[in-house]
């Protein structure tokens, strides 16, 4: 399950319904009563696991599953397509978080329930990327005419790879892209949004381009991605984002982030009207939520 599987209109349904289910909690308590999501993560995770634990949980579903590879048969060489056979046949839909670039697509070819990317090693991370969206959309009103500003890990860091594909679908977005030289966003992201003649720059200073922004979409740099300590320990505090550099920022610019946050927002930021991170977490509930109940064919007051 990718974003770009879904097309614009089915999006906006997605969102309008978790919308729907932000304002009207009540109406879906026990809409996946007798239904079991199965959280296949063989990459340690807190936010998108309990996430959608969460969202199952609160439509009246069960949970079961691992929470990292060595605590599954994978530790005995089992292969991701035999583990999501035997999981096909003790729930009804599956997360699956992975290392390994394209695994939980792999995953899908061999199962017989839906199989929801939870994030592929340094490639996709769709569900984040869906809770950014309703996040922008649910915020300012609207998914288009702005422009956005991604900063600190943009070569590993997937939830980034992911937002921007999404984005390109909509008019009248730039991209500002800001990292040292080491973590540029990769050539081939670039190339695409060339190709397609939409607008972006990059820069290292994030205090050149604060002032233009509507959207500060900030990243941790991801030890998890380095191959060596020294790259990762010189490249951790490029960013920090504070008070001196939010005063320059627009008065109604939103600084969103996926999480977890290391040190690269200071935390008095965190009373900053404009500081999102923590709504943006529960805009992931919500449409973790209306995903699982697209998914199983929910039809409005029946159950999944």
């Amino acid at each position: 399950m990718s974003p770009l599987d879904f097309s614009v209109e089915e999006l906006e349904n997605l969102f309008d319904l978790a919308n729907d289910i932000e304002v009207n909690q009540d109406k879906y308590q026990d809409a996946c009563a007798g239904k079991i999501l199965a959280t296949c993560f063989y990459e340690p995770s807190t936010r998108t696991r309990l996430s959608f634990e969460s969202a199952m949980l609160r439509m009246g579903g069960s949970v079961l599953g691992f929470s990292d590879a060595g605590s599954s048969s994978a530790s005995k060489g089992e292969s991701v397509s035999d583990t999501i056979r035997m999981i096909s046949c003790y729930a009804n839909i599956c997360a699956m978080r992975h290392h390994k670039e394209g695994a939980p697509m792999v995953a899908a070819g061999k199962s017989s329930i839906p199989v929801i990317n939870a994030g592929d090693g340094g490639h996709q991370h769709p569900t984040q990327t869906l809770t950014d969206l309703l996040t922008i959309r649910s915020l300012k009103g609207r998914l288009g005419n702005f422009t956005i500003g991604l900063c600190g890990d943009l070569k590993f860091g997937r939830t980034v790879h992911s937002l921007i594909h999404a984005l390109e679908r909509y008019a009248g977005i730039k991209f500002i892209f800001i990292s040292p030289e080491e973590l540029r966003v990769p050539d081939y992201i670039t190339d695409s949004l060339k190709n397609k003649k939409i607008p972006f720059e990059e820069v290292i200073r994030l205090d050149d381009v604060i002032s233009q922004l509507d959207f500060l979409y900030m990243t941790r740099v991801q030890k998890e991605r380095f191959f060596n300590e020294e790259d990762y320990v010189r490249l951790k505090d490029f960013y920090i984002l504070d008070k001196a550099k939010m005063s320059n920022a627009k008065a109604d610019m939103l600084v969103l982030h996926p999480l977890p946050r290391v040190n690269e927002i200071a935390v008095d930021i965190d009373e900053d009207p404009r500081a999102a991170y923590f709504r943006q977490v529960q805009y992931g509930v919500y449409v973790r939520m209306a995903l699982i109940l697209t998914l199983l064919e929910y039809t409005g007051g029946i159950k999944c």
